[in-house]
């Protein structure tokens, strides 16, 4: 049975897992990547909306908004050396009567307590400069790129069958093939599946559930242009549908927000256009005469009563859970990672070096809009057919 040696292994190959492993490589962290899909970006991080976030709307003081603030300082200088495109086309709420035009007030102080700026204007309405939009498969491609150029293995269709302490300290990570890695920190980045890998270690860390959040996708009507994001003012149902640009100049209405329990169904309910339609219209009126061009589903990894649970593991030393991180992965991925590395120094599992520029990744290369490469996948993986 083949034993590999190597630092820290990641297991997923979301945009956290691949953010982790950026990070440990730019700190000069030898890193192993473990992805259970033929591709990268193939679940959540791949069907969400592409929307980069500044945290505007977080609640202050809690770890997601902490690291939702920090990572939107990373990305600033980190946007030029991935080659990542990035649409900073600023976000807008308009109220609608006065219990709505209050909420919006309160947002816009909660901004200013997270130290983001926005501009509330006399009509009640808040315009947030600072929100982006980016093709989040490139994303991800782009963080996975340049940690391999750096150093870091990426290693696809690797599953983990096991966890357990290593003779003299560390971990044993098994992968499904029989083949073993003994490593000294592993960090569980596996999104829906975070809590299946913590019961790999013998541990009851949270269960995870898929929020289904769906989405439609839709052609500009001739002559109009979406220049920035609709958001809905938030209600106690939720943050509601928006309405938003895409980076290659389509325009997306959604999400829907389902608690399911099938991790594997990422199909769009016969009733997503009656949830989403009317509400999005009401922002947006030139979707009358929009071009509907396709649809898709994303689950994201909530947590049963718990958001952002990033600890280490109770069961193994070494081992470190991050898991519950829902719609604002993206946004925050900068800023988990460099939280786990430091998780991992105070440990004494990794000696970080200095932060160092890594080589740009080579752009990746698809003929598929971002948004249709996940659904199609999973349409085909669903018939039963080879989705890669």
């Amino acid at each position: 049975m083949s034993v590999a040696h190597t630092r820290v292994a990641v297991i997923g190959g979301g945009v956290v897992g691949c953010a982790v492993a950026h990070a440990l490589a730019r700190r000069a962290v030898e890193a192993v990547l473990l992805e259970v899909e033929d591709a990268l970006a193939l679940g959540a991080s791949g069907a969400n909306s592409g929307i980069l976030h500044t945290g505007f709307d977080s609640t202050p003081g809690e770890l997601e908004t902490t690291l939702v603030l920090r990572s939107a300082l990373l990305r600033e200088q980190l946007l030029g050396e991935l080659g990542v495109r990035v649409v900073r086309c600023g976000a807008s709420l308009m109220p609608q009567g006065e219990d709505e035009r209050a909420a919006v007030g309160g947002i816009a102080e909660r901004a200013r307590s997270n130290g983001v700026v926005t501009q509330l204007r006399e009509d009640g309405s808040l315009t947030v400069p600072g929100e982006a939009v980016t093709d989040p498969v490139a994303f991800v491609h782009a963080l996975a790129g340049a940690a391999r150029a750096g150093g870091a293995e990426l290693r696809l269709g690797a599953q983990v069958g096991g966890l357990s302490g290593a003779p003299g300290g560390g971990l044993i990570v098994r992968l499904q093939t029989g083949e073993q890695l003994q490593v000294r920190a592993a960090v569980n980045c596996a999104g829906l599946f975070a809590d299946e890998v913590a019961r790999l270690a013998g541990e009851d860390l949270v269960r995870i559930y898929p929020r289904k959040g769906e989405f439609l996708v839709f052609s500009p009507p001739a002559g109009e242009m979406l220049e920035r994001i609709l958001l809905p003012v938030p209600s106690a149902l939720g943050k509601g549908v928006l309405v938003f640009p895409t980076v290659d100049g389509e325009i997306v209405a959604g999400p829907t927000a389902r608690e399911r329990e099938d991790k594997h169904d990422w199909s769009v309910e016969p009733d997503a256009r009656e949830l989403i339609l009317a509400r999005a219209r009401r922002m947006y009126p030139a979707l009358e005469d929009a071009r509907e061009v396709g649809a898709y589903a994303g689950l994201r990894p909530a947590g049963r009563e718990a958001n952002y649970v990033i600890e280490p593991s109770r069961t193994l030393p070494g081992l470190v859970h991050v898991a519950a991180i829902r719609s604002t992965g993206l946004s925050a991925s900068l800023g988990i990672a460099e939280h786990v590395v430091g998780m991992l120094a105070a440990q004494g599992t990794i000696d970080p070096g200095p932060p160092r520029p890594l080589p740009a990744p080579a752009p990746a290369t698809s003929t598929e809009r971002w948004w249709q490469r996940a659904a199609l996948h999973r349409e085909l993986a669903g018939r039963g057919q080879a989705p890669i």
